[in-house]
């Protein structure tokens, strides 16, 4: 059985499409997170769809040799191309790997301006190359980043319907706990989605097959393709110190703490060898990074210590696929995820919030006696989230909300392998409950 990916973004581009006023749209994401493919699906509904891929088609690099205007651009490419055809209001023009000659996007200003024909950009590696951008369209272009499968995307791959997801935000709404049959279903598909993780090709091979039969060997590559971006896209960096923090990224993970040290990427290593590596990793859309709170406190922008912070994958999957045999061979056959010390669970909950559009915090203190793995926010209060691998207490999460010092938190929720339930200081959810956060934030706050 063949089965087709029903994306987020495809509804973003139905309504895109459908805004007289909207602007070229360029759309970023790491590699292999199915951004062409949503594209090209989309462009059927076009009468007219043309895709220009700057890496297999070079030849139309040169499509700007005469300027950026929309009539010399057309020209240029139906000077390589006379097949394709341009009608007003009923074509889109698609120029895919735009990182390879990220100097397209000069030319959306002109396309928006002149307003006959829409326009769609992508790429991988985008947030690093966009300094090579002669000019990148200011108030002329829309951007919009796209991640791996969330778990909602997981659960409409299996076959769920919209009116089951939200049968399970109606028991978080009602504090309702699930029954035993519904909470072991939907924990299993949860501890799948975290083995294989969001990318769309290892997604499919696995619900197609029905087991994980090649998937770690799709995930690797994958990790491998990503090595290459390094030694390929990185420019006035090391290539070398990238490629330790990367490799290194289970190793910290590894320990107690989970901080990002340099100490552990090699032997006499100093942070002033490693300027700009993190950032790098970061707007490549390979990791996510973590930042330490200064203080439990709003607003969250400006309150955190730029250079103390967590590194995560992207995606769970690819950071469960770099681990060893050993380990591997234990999370598929017996989904053990209490191993290396949590951070599996906490890569996911990271993955998951910022899949919501949340940035990342964390808190601890110089001693060490209060620490808390993220926090998220409502209109007026700070909400910190404990991921918990085992059922231990909770003195953080308590402490942080009776603590009158800590004004502006006023409950705070707790993850773990538990059913729903709340104790007037803090909500329990099961982990697989993490996708539906900002839903709950803003539709039941108390």
């Amino acid at each position: 059985m063949e089965v087709t990916l029903k994306r987020k973004i495809d509804e973003y581009l139905i309504e895109w499409k459908k805004n007289p006023e909207k602007n070229p749209l360029i759309i970023k994401g790491a590699r292999q997170i199915g951004k062409t493919f949503s594209i090209e699906k989309f462009g059927k509904s076009y009468k007219h769809f043309i895709e220009i891929n700057f890496i297999t088609q070079p030849e139309y690099k040169q499509i700007f040799s005469n300027g950026y205007s929309t009539e010399s651009v057309i020209k240029q490419i139906s000077l390589i191309n006379p097949n394709f055809v341009f009608e007003p209001k009923n074509t889109l023009i698609f120029f895919d790997e735009l990182q390879a000659f990220p100097d397209c996007a000069t030319s959306l200003k002109a396309f928006k301006i002149d307003g006959r024909f829409d326009v769609i950009c992508s790429g991988s590696m985008l947030g690093i190359n966009y300094q090579d951008i002669t000019s990148v369209s200011v108030g002329h272009k829309t951007d919009y980043e796209m991640h791996s499968l969330d778990f909602e995307e997981f659960l409409w791959a299996k076959g769920y319907h919209q009116e089951q997801i939200d049968d399970i935000f109606n028991h978080i709404k009602n504090l309702e706990p699930f029954s035993q049959g519904e909470f072991n279903v939907w924990m299993e598909h949860f501890r799948d989605y975290m083995i294989l993780g969001g990318m769309p090709a290892v997604v499919k091979s696995f619900i197609e097959q029905g087991n994980f039969s090649g998937t770690l060997a799709m995930q690797k590559e994958i990790l491998t393709d990503y090595e290459e971006d390094i030694t390929k896209y990185a420019k006035g960096l090391d290539k070398g110190k990238l490629k330790n923090i990367y490799n290194n990224i289970p190793v910290f993970l590894a320990k107690e703490n989970k901080k990002y040290q340099i100490s552990k990427i090699a032997a006499g290593a100093r942070n002033r060898e490693y300027v700009g590596t993190v950032d790098w990793l970061k707007d490549a859309g390979i990791i996510n990074v973590c930042y330490c709170l200064e203080e439990c406190v709003l607003p969250l922008k400006g309150n955190y210590k730029p250079n103390d912070y967590k590194i995560y994958y992207r995606d769970t999957g690819l950071l469960i696929a770099s681990l060893d045999e050993e380990s591997q061979e234990d999370l598929r056959k017996n989904k053990n995820f209490n191993t290396y010390k949590g951070a599996i669970y906490e890569n996911m909950v990271g993955d998951i919030l910022k899949k919501q559009g949340y940035d990342l915090y964390y808190y601890k203190n110089e001693k060490s006696t209060l620490e808390m793995d993220f926090f998220i926010r409502d209109a007026d209060s700070l909400i910190p989230i404990e991921v918990k691998a085992n059922d231990n207490a909770t003195s953080s999460l308590n402490n942080l909300i009776k603590y009158e010092k800590y004004e502006d938190i006023k409950y705070g929720i707790k993850l773990g392998n538990k059913n729903i339930g709340f104790n007037g200081l803090f909500y329990t959810f099961p982990y697989f409950c993490a996708f539906l956060l900002k839903r709950f934030v803003y539709e039941c706050k108390i």
